[in-house]
């Protein structure tokens, strides 16, 4: 698990938290009145309560307590840390993310980011040392995994996504050339780490889901073929202070990306049935305008709408500050998104963190009484109450139409 419920004192007011975790990644964001020997005697109950973990896993697994960043700490306050080591374990969390494919990113912003791995590691770039066999050793300790296996551009070429001709280490090799020293007045290279720092996490900014908590669920898939298979598929839900992405565990890419202004929400957790957390969000269906509903299955779901409503709380609370702030650093509040400009990867065709709403299933309804049923393609009415309805670009749900043809 990895989230946090309820109310926390000043929750955006420091960069780093404890948490709870174990060996089969199921974490917890401890608040500051939580007492890390107490819930590890809670460990074997929380797992049965949040995770699917058998048995036997429950029985022997053990957790262990680590540091890590803050979720509610907005990024803006990050760009004001000039501390050295705070930045370090900001930089190091972050670099974990991305080598695991936590954070999934283009592989032109893997080899960017990795050429910075190499400049902390190995120091400045030297014409000739290192060279790409001697990159190749050391690979997965600057590119995650997935793209590090040889035979990875083929597949990747052969299922349609975008790869880049050479290889993986001479991409790499190519970018730790271009990072670029800072020189002090007496033309000596900086001996300080902290700007490459810096220049990682501003790389970082740029992801929508940075910063975010971690929650695993399933979504059903598409029917397929003539027999109409489908099945469900493991996915990850990284909820921040800007929005919730439900991200493919297996592919590693965005399978939709909403901002809170984008959704309605709500988590049922039946006794006899799965617990589900039921996004709501504007889509299309040939050419008509519709609201879609994606269920995730998750034990998790009531931990992911708890955080879901507390971060919309923190984005309504630290409005009015904006237009103060704005006068002495950058405007917006913890949960405002970067500008268009800063997120060139957005625009990329066929970019890992752009949604693809054609591989889930989602449903198109109507709220009668108090059934859900599927509808035609038709205007229809929100379901959910749950949702952020102050600001510019809230949500609004698609009127009805006066009548509404049912299948």
């Amino acid at each position: 698990m990895d989230g946090t419920e309820g109310n926390a004192e000043q929750p955006a007011e420091r960069s780093h938290r404890s948490s709870v975790s174990s060996v089969g990644a199921r974490e917890v964001q401890l608040k500051p009145k939580h007492q890390p020997y107490k819930l590890g005697r809670q460990w074997p109950e929380l797992l049965l309560r949040f995770t699917d973990a058998p048995d036997d896993d429950v029985a022997t697994d053990e957790p262990s307590l680590q540091f890590r960043r803050n979720v509610f700490f907005p990024k803006r306050r990050e760009l004001q840390i000039h501390d050295e080591e705070v930045l370090r374990l900001l930089y190091e969390e972050a670099k974990g993310n991305v080598l695991a494919a936590r954070y999934p990113c283009d592989l032109e912003d893997c080899e960017a980011l990795g050429a910075l791995v190499c400049r902390v590691q190995l120091g400045p770039y030297q014409p000739g040392q290192p060279t790409a066999c001697t990159l190749r050793e050391k690979l997965d300790s600057f590119l995650p995994a997935h793209l590090c296996k040889r035979g990875h551009r083929l597949f990747a070429a052969l299922r349609g996504r975008a790869a880049k001709a050479g290889t993986d280490e001479q991409g790499l090799l190519n970018a730790y050339r271009k990072v670029k020293e800072v020189v002090s007045s007496d033309s000596e290279w900086e001996a300080s780490l902290r700007t490459h720092y810096r220049a990682y996490l501003l790389k970082c900014h740029e992801l929508p889901f940075y910063g975010c908590a971690f929650f695993h669920g399933e979504v059903d898939k598409p029917t397929q073929g003539f027999l109409h298979r489908g099945g469900r598929k493991p996915v990850t839900v990284a909820i921040n202070l800007e929005g919730v992405h439900v991200i493919d565990s297996r592919e590693k890419h965005v399978l939709l990306g909403l901002r809170f202004q984008e959704l309605s929400w709500d988590h049922t957790s039946p006794e006899e049935e799965e617990s589900v957390l039921w996004l709501e969000f504007d889509g299309h269906n040939e050419g008509t305008p519709v609201n879609r509903l994606l269920k995730v299955y998750s034990k998790q779901a009531e931990l992911m709408s708890s955080l879901i409503e507390y971060c919309i709380e923190l984005n309504q609370a630290a409005e009015p500050a904006a237009p103060q702030e704005s006068l002495t650093g950058p405007a917006g509040g913890p949960g405002s998104s970067a500008p268009p400009t800063q997120r060139p990867q957005l625009r990329r065709q066929s970019s890992v963190v752009c949604s693809r709403i054609q591989h889930l299933s989602t449903i198109d309804y109507v709220e009668e009484g108090e059934q859900i049923k599927r509808v035609k393609p038709k205007r229809t009415t929100s379901f959910f109450g749950r949702q952020l309805s102050m600001g510019q670009g809230s949500y609004t749900v698609v009127q009805p139409s006066e009548s509404l043809e049912q299948s």
